[in-house]
């Protein structure tokens, strides 16, 4: 594949550029009090909660914060949240999914499409663009935890559909029914990941020009900062060149 799939760097450019870490904490924070309402505080038995929590130690978030978040779940605290997939189309007509966590749906509907409209782009209906990704689970693991051939070898004895692997890391790729199982049975044979959670594959990328991958990469900042914004999705590719200009 030409260039940089999106959809692994706008994952590592959130990670780098979100560098104030209360707002990160605090996207984290949020999402583990969802999960643990909707399911159950232990995270054993309640595989959302549990990806919620690797997350989260994957960024260094405090242990007390992390346990802070639960117990405000368990004592049905705070504020309540309403999960909404936002969809639309980017410059160059790229596909892009925004997931949120919002206490107020007007102001996140509001804000979300007017970052589209100024980057170019227009936010469609819920479903407009999301037939261009599969919904699936990923679990990642450093490079380093075991060699290209035995991670695909574990990861097929556990059920996953897909493994890749490169010098950044090993991705493994299971379906919504099994990404549970596949996940725990790898996590028994090499410890806990660095991540693991549902995703937006795209099942196709679009290599785009350097003046609206730039555009693109604003974008997807824009909505990475906004405090309701827990995850972005998009179905590009850039140039190695402009990853490099763009600090990524």
């Amino acid at each position: 594949m030409a260039g940089h799939s999106q959809f692994k760097n706008i994952m590592h450019r959130k990670g780098r550029q979100d560098a104030q870490k209360s707002k990160l904490f605090g996207k984290l924070a949020r999402e583990i009090t969802v999960a643990a309402k909707l399911g159950t505080p232990d995270p054993a038995m309640n595989p959302r909660l549990r990806a919620a929590i690797v997350a989260a130690r994957a960024e260094n978030m405090p242990k007390d914060n992390i346990e802070r978040a639960i117990k405000k779940a368990a004592g049905n605290e705070g504020e309540n949240y309403d999960e909404i997939r936002y969809e639309g189309y980017g410059p160059g007509g790229v596909a892009v999914i925004v997931e949120a966590l919002t206490d107020n749906r007007n102001r996140a509907a509001s804000d979300i499409r007017s970052y589209f409209t100024k980057a170019g782009g227009n936010l469609g209906e819920t479903g407009s663009v999301s037939f261009m990704f599969d919904r699936v689970g990923i679990i990642e693991y450093d490079h380093s935890v075991t060699s290209d051939d035995a991670m695909l070898d574990a990861a097929i004895e556990a059920g996953a559909d897909d493994v890749v692997s490169s010098e950044s890391g090993h991705e493994v790729y299971a379906s919504q029914e099994s990404f549970r199982e596949v996940a725990k049975a790898l996590e028994a044979k090499f410890g806990e990941p660095r991540k693991a959670a549902l995703t937006w594959k795209p099942q196709n990328t679009v290599a785009v020009d350097d003046e609206t991958g730039e555009k693109l990469l604003k974008l997807i900042d824009m909505l990475n900062e906004h405090d309701d914004v827990q995850n972005v999705f998009a179905n590009f590719e850039i140039s190695d060149a402009l990853m490099a200009k763009m600090g990524g």
